[in-house]
């Protein structure tokens, strides 16, 4: 303790200060890097961007939406907020001048 600050840390064998952080780690490892060989440090980064961005956030499908993917629930929730029934326009097509 150094003028009275006290580290921001949990009791032994708490670990509910870092959870998620942990967890995320653990599927990086196991879904992305584990048995793969990198040649190059901009390798990884890539590897690690695709799979947090591209598959990660947008595809993986989570319990708390349901069972669906981020990108499966944002389509159903926009589906649901569509006119249950659509109405037909005629569409002017426009005239061909010479």
């Amino acid at each position: 303790m150094r003028a009275g600050v006290h580290a921001s840390m949990g009791s032994v064998g708490d670990s509910y200060d870092n959870a998620l952080a942990e967890n995320l780690w653990m599927l990086i490892k196991t879904e992305c890097i584990r048995g793969r060989v990198f040649a190059t440090r901009a390798e990884v980064n890539l590897a690690l961007f695709e799979y947090i961005d591209g598959f990660y956030n947008s595809r993986r499908i989570q319990k708390r939406l349901g069972y669906l993917s981020p990108v499966e629930f944002e389509e159903k929730h926009y589906a649901d907020q569509a006119p249950a029934k659509r109405t037909n326009l005629k569409l002017r097509q426009p005239a061909l001048t010479s």
